[in-house]
């Protein structure tokens, strides 16, 4: 297949997603196997094929986001949002009205309705909200009917799983609707769209890894913008700044950055 480049133009006048910020051999590889899956022979056949079967362009939209996420995934680094990094913005901020967490990438909802559950150890549920986006529709829309393998809650606090969720089915739980009204979704494209501001606390795990070193930058850039003075970045367990001062970042524990300069 020779039209990847014929193939990434059309997509991003279709789409507004530009695959070249995207690592391109990890990318192409992904979706040549994906296309000569469903029984094409070049990236032009199947986005054509795409425009006029929705079911097929949204497994496109689902397989190209790469959506793997799960309760609380390196619990070391959840531990220690739990037990320094919120008791420090309670501490500065007073309430929780008060405070602003961003859920950026949020998948099918796992790390939004962890960060939630991290906070009702400190505020009652009918008073926290936070905002979540991801990129991909459905997987928002699964975020919201809030289902889950018994996989993806294999690391969480027995109390949480005990407290907040049901069991529906042998291998199913589902999570309790009070959870489930503090946390706002939205479709948010990062490499496109503006950022929400004021942010006290923005989480960004495990998505940034897929992108390019020019993609990133602006990334950081974007994020220091949208953190209020002294914020805090909490990045993936695979994804550290590289010269993160010239971001406006100073990194305080791993994986996690303070905002010390606006840029």
């Amino acid at each position: 297949m020779f039209d990847y480049e014929e193939f990434k133009k059309a997509f991003y006048e279709h789409s507004g997603i530009d695959l070249n910020l995207y690592k391109e051999k990890q990318m192409k590889r992904r979706l040549t196997s994906l296309v000569e899956r469903n029984g094409f022979s070049s990236f032009m056949d199947f986005f054509r094929t795409t425009l006029k079967d929705h079911k097929l362009y949204q497994s496109f939209i689902n397989y190209l986001t790469i959506n793997v996420s799960e309760f609380y995934r390196n619990p070391n680094q959840w531990e220690i949002l739990k037990n320094i990094i919120i008791p420090d913005l309670v501490k500065k901020k007073g309430s929780i009205e008060n405070i602003r967490i961003w859920s950026s990438a949020c998948s099918t909802g796992e790390e939004p309705y962890t960060i939630v559950m991290i906070l009702s150890n400190f505020f009652p549920l009918s008073k926290i909200r936070i905002l979540a986006t991801d990129i991909d529709l459905d997987a928002i829309e699964k975020a919201k009917q809030g289902i889950y393998l018994s996989r993806s809650v294999k690391d969480l606090p027995a109390e949480y799983l005990k407290k907040y969720f049901v069991r529906v089915g042998e291998e199913t739980y589902k999570i309790s609707d009070d959870i489930k009204k503090c946390v706002e979704f939205r479709q948010l494209n990062l490499l496109r769209d503006p950022y929400p501001k004021r942010m006290d606390l923005i989480v960004c795990r495990n998505v940034l890894i897929y992108f390019t070193e020019e993609a990133k930058s602006q990334i950081y850039i974007d994020f220091n913008r949208a953190l209020a003075d002294d914020g805090i970045l909490f990045l993936g367990s695979t994804e550290q700044i590289i010269g993160a001062n010239k971001y406006g970042f100073k990194p305080i524990y791993t994986f996690f950055y303070k905002k010390v300069q606006s840029i």
